[in-house]
C-alpha cells in the first residue's frame, strides 16, 4: 500500500498527469495529504478530458442560448424544441484515443457511450452519424484503421437497431498515427420529459444498472488527455468493450425508468466511470454522495477502489431514486434482464465519501471533483506556418487535361463515394434520405416532421486560417442543412486539436473558437453541447486542426425534402451563388501539388452566407425546386458529377471563357447547384438570382463547355469504386 506521504516524496502523481501545482491545490482542498484511491480520483477529473481546464475559457466565447434551447451545455445532451410539444435531443464526443489503439472496439464504444449520452436525457435515439479523419489511404495501416473503426460503428449502431444517417471522412496524411472518430447521435422527447444528471434528497438511494465493472478503461481519461511520444506505445488494456445487444436492452430498462415518479436523476458512467457521474450528479444537485464498493458489480476479483471508481467499463448507468421506491425500479431492470442494485445514498454533507470493507477509503468534496479544477489561460501565439503559407501563391493556371482532371478528383478518398462504408449501417422505416445526400433525414416518428442532420468540417481551411476556417465548418453544415430543405437549429461540436501546451496550436484553437462563434450568431445556431480532444498528436506531428460541427435542422412537413439528384431530363441547372479563384486547401491544390496545401482558404462573408440560406429555403418552400446541392470539395464539376450519380441522365452546361479552372474547380463558398422544371425557371430566377448553367439531358454524358464531355457512367464507375480500389477490395 502506496502511503499519502511515499505519494508526495515520489510525486506520484506525475504519473497520473497531475502537476506540482495541482498536486498542491488538492492538499490545499483536502488541508492534508490525498491517499492513493483520493489522488486517482483528483486525477482523472482534473484531467483535460474530463474537466475542460485548458478549454473552458474558449468555451464560454460560444453563443448557448436561443428561444429553441431547452438544454444547453453541461448535461448528457444538448436539448432544442422542434414544436408539438416535441423535442431533439443531440451531441456529438470523441472517440479518438481509443480508437488508434484497439479501432474496432474505441469505435463501437464511441458510438455506445453518445447514446447513453441522449438516453440518459429521457430521448428515444432515432440516429447515429460520425465523422472520421485517417492518413492517406495508400498505408496499409490506415486501410486497417479504416476498415476496423467502421465495423465497430457498424457492429454497435446495428446491434442497438439505431440507424447511421449521415457521416463524413477526410483523409490527409497528419491523421495516420492519431485518426478521428468523432460519433454523434439524435434522439427525439417530449419537453415534459427531459431528464437531467442530478442527485437530491437526502437518504435517497445511488442505483448502479447495467454491466458489471472490470479493469478496462482505467485512467482512460487521463491517457486521452496527454500527448503520446514518437515511438511510445499505450497500454492496449486501457480500451474497453462493449455489448450493443446488451447496451439495447439497457437502454430499454432506463426508457421504461423515465416514467416512473420515483427517478430524481440519472447519467451515463462515461469517462472517468463511476467516479465523474456520482461526483458530478452530487455536485450539480448541491448534495454529497456515499457509496459502498462492496456492493458494486464486479467482473474481476479483488477489484481495489481505485480501480473501481476510474473503470471506463462500458454499458452502465447511475440513478437515484426515491428512498422506499428502489426495488420497483429494481424490478423494471430485471424485467429487461439488467442487473441493478443499490449502492449507496445521497448525503448532505456535500462530500464524495466511498466505503470499502467497512472502512472510508476516499472522503473529498464533490464541487472539487466536478466543478474546481484549476483552469489555464494558455499562452497563444500565431503559429509560425501561418504568414508564410498564406503569402503563398494559390492560384491554378493550367490544366493539361480536364475531363482526366474531374476524374481523378472524383477517385480521391475524400470526395470519392462512401457507399462502402455506409452500406454497412443499418436503417429502418423512420430514415428517409440515408447517407450519401447533403443530410441524413429521419422521420419524427408519428409526425409530418423530419430532422435533417449532418457532421462537416474541412480542416485544411481550418489550418490554412483557423478563423476563416471556423466560419466555414459551420457554414457548410448549415449548408447541408438548408439545401435538404431543413431551417438549421443548433450545433454541437467536437474540437479535435493538437496539445494546447503548444502556444501555436493553443493559437489555432482560439481562432477557430472565434470563427465557429461569429457564424452560430450569424445563422441563429447556438452551441448547445460538445466535446474537447486536445493532444492528438505523436512526437512533432499534430493533426490538422479539426472543429468538428454537427447540426440538426427541422423539415415541418415532409413535403419540403429536398435531395441533390437531378430529377428529370430538361431540367433546367442553375449555379447560386458567386465563384472566386480560390484554390488554398482546395482537393484539386493537394492533388496538383503531392499533397500539400497552401495560400488562403476560401473566403466567407457570413452575411452573404445566411442570404443564401435564406433565398434557397423559400425556393424550396414554394415547390419550385426540384434538386439542392452545395458546392463544396472540388468545385461546381464535382458537384455536378455527385447529382448525376443516382438517375440515368446527363447534363450540358455553358462555361466562361475568362477562368474556367476556377468555374469548375474552385471551392468558394456560399453556392449551390439547383435544378428547376422549365416552367419554373422564371420564378426560381426572379426569386434567387441564381445563374443558368444549362439542362439536364437524357445522353450519357455531363458536358462543360468545350472543355469536359465525359460518359456519365465513366464518372460513375470511377466515383464508386474508387474507395474499394485503395482499400484493395473488390469493387
Amino acid at each position: 500500500m502506496i502511503t499519502p506521504k511515499q505519494i508526495e516524496e515520489a510525486r506520484i502523481y506525475t504519473q497520473m498527469g497531475m502537476t506540482d501545482d495541482e498536486f498542491a491545490r488538492v492538499k490545499k482542498i483536502l488541508n492534508r495529504l490525498p491517499n492513493y484511491t483520493e489522488l486517482g480520483l483528483f486525477s482523472v477529473m482534473w484531467s483535460e478530458h474530463c474537466s475542460y481546464k485548458t478549454s473552458k475559457p474558449i468555451l464560454r466565447k460560444f453563443p448557448t442560448k436561443g428561444p429553441q434551447v431547452l438544454q444547453g451545455p453541461g448535461e448528457g445532451a444538448g436539448v432544442v424544441d422542434i414544436g408539438d410539444g416535441l423535442a431533439a435531443v443531440f451531441k456529438l464526443e470523441s472517440h479518438n484515443y481509443p480508437s488508434a489503439v484497439v479501432p474496432f472496439d474505441g469505435a463501437a464504444t464511441g458510438v455506445g457511450g453518445i447514446v447513453r449520452d441522449v438516453f440518459s436525457m429521457g430521448a428515444r435515439p432515432i440516429a447515429t452519424l460520425n465523422s472520421l479523419r485517417f492518413g492517406e489511404l495508400d498505408d496499409p495501416h490506415t486501410q486497417y484503421l479504416l476498415t476496423e473503426c467502421v465495423a465497430g460503428l457498424a457492429n454497435y449502431g446495428n446491434g442497438m437497431q439505431i440507424p447511421t444517417a449521415a457521416g463524413e471522412i477526410q483523409f490527409d496524411s497528419c491523421y495516420a498515427t492519431n485518426p478521428l472518430v468523432n460519433a454523434m447521435c439524435v434522439g427525439i422527447i417530449s419537453h415534459d420529459g427531459i431528464k437531467k444528471g442530478v442527485a437530491t434528497g437526502e437518504g435517497n438511494a445511488v442505483l448502479y444498472a447495467g454491466a458489471a465493472t472490470g479493469l478496462d478503461g482505467v485512467h482512460g481519461a487521463t491517457y486521452s488527455s496527454a500527448t503520446l511520444s514518437e515511438d511510445e506505445e499505450p497500454d492496449r488494456p486501457t480500451v474497453p468493450a462493449g455489448d450493443p445487444i446488451f447496451q439495447k436492452r439497457l437502454m430499454e430498462a432506463c426508457l421504461e425508468v423515465m416514467d416512473h415518479p420515483a427517478l430524481v436523476g440519472i447519467q451515463d458512467m462515461g469517462a472517468a466511470g463511476l467516479i465523474s457521474s456520482s461526483s458530478e450528479m452530487a455536485s450539480k444537485g448541491g448534495m454529497g454522495i456515499e457509496l459502498d464498493l462492496d456492493k458494486v458489480p464486479q467482473r474481476v476479483e479483488n477489484m481495489t477502489p481505485y480501480e473501481m471508481m476510474l473503470s471506463e467499463s462500458q454499458e452502465r448507468m447511475l440513478l437515484v431514486i426515491k428512498q422506499g421506491e428502489e426495488q420497483e425500479i429494481i424490478d423494471v431492470f430485471a424485467k429487461h434482464d439488467v442487473n441493478a442494485v443499490i449502492i449507496g445514498k445521497v448525503t448532505s454533507d456535500r462530500q464524495v465519501r466511498l466505503y470499502h470493507k467497512g472502512e472510508v477509503c476516499a472522503d473529498v468534496p464533490a464541487d472539487a471533483l466536478a466543478k474546481e479544477a484549476p483552469e489555464y489561460n494558455r499562452p497563444s501565439r500565431e503559429a509560425a506556418y501561418y504568414q508564410q503559407l498564406k503569402s503563398k501563391d494559390a492560384t491554378i493556371t493550367q490544366i493539361a487535361d480536364y475531363n482526366q482532371t474531374l476524374l481523378d478528383l472524383l477517385a480521391t478518398p475524400t470526395i470519392a463515394s462512401k457507399h462502402w462504408v455506409y452500406n454497412q449501417f443499418d436503417r429502418n422505416l423512420n430514415t428517409i434520405i440515408p447517407p450519401g445526400s447533403d443530410s441524413g433525414i429521419v422521420r419524427v416518428p408519428g409526425t409530418r416532421k423530419a430532422l435533417a442532420m449532418t457532421v462537416d468540417c474541412n480542416s485544411r481551411y481550418v489550418y490554412l486560417d483557423p478563423y476563416i476556417g471556423g466560419k466555414i465548418a459551420v457554414a457548410e453544415a448549415a449548408r447541408n442543412i438548408v439545401a435538404s430543405g431543413a431551417v438549421p437549429l443548433a450545433i454541437t461540436d467536437n474540437l479535435n486539436f493538437g496539445s494546447p501546451e503548444n502556444p501555436e496550436i493553443f493559437w489555432q484553437l482560439e481562432q477557430a473558437a472565434d470563427g465557429i462563434s461569429e457564424a452560430c450568431l450569424a445563422f441563429d445556431t447556438p452551441v448547445i453541447g460538445g466535446n474537447v480532444s486536445l493532444y492528438n498528436e505523436r512526437g512533432e506531428s499534430a493533426i490538422y486542426p479539426t472543429p468538428t460541427i454537427g447540426m440538426v435542422g427541422l423539415i415541418d412537413d415532409l413535403s419540403n425534402i429536398t435531395t441533390q439528384e437531378f430529377k428529370n431530363p430538361g431540367d433546367a441547372i442553375y449555379l447560386l451563388g458567386t465563384t472566386r479563384h480560390e484554390f488554398g486547401g482546395s482537393e484539386l491544390q493537394k492533388m496538383l501539388n503531392s499533397g500539400k496545401i497552401f495560400g488562403a482558404p476560401p473566403s466567407i462573408d457570413l452575411n452573404e452566407e445566411k442570404r443564401m440560406h435564406d433565398i434557397l429555403l423559400t425556393a424550396i418552400s414554394k415547390g419550385i425546386v426540384n434538386s439542392a446541392h452545395d458546392v463544396s470539395e472540388g468545385g461546381i464539376a464535382v458537384c455536378i458529377a455527385e447529382c448525376l450519380q443516382e438517375e440515368n441522365m446527363g447534363a450540358t452546361i455553358e462555361i466562361p471563357s475568362s477562368d474556367p479552372i476556377a468555374f469548375l474547380f474552385a471551392e468558394s463558398q456560399s453556392r449551390y447547384v439547383i435544378s428547376c422544371t422549365p416552367e419554373n425557371a422564371p420564378a426560381l430566377e426572379k426569386l434567387t438570382g441564381a445563374k443558368l448553367l444549362g439542362y439536364t439531358t437524357s445522353d450519357d454524358c455531363f458536358k462543360a463547355g468545350d472543355k469536359i464531355n465525359i460518359p456519365v457512367s465513366q464518372m460513375k464507375a470511377v466515383w464508386r469504386g474508387a474507395l474499394e480500389e485503395c482499400l484493395t477490395l473488390e469493387a
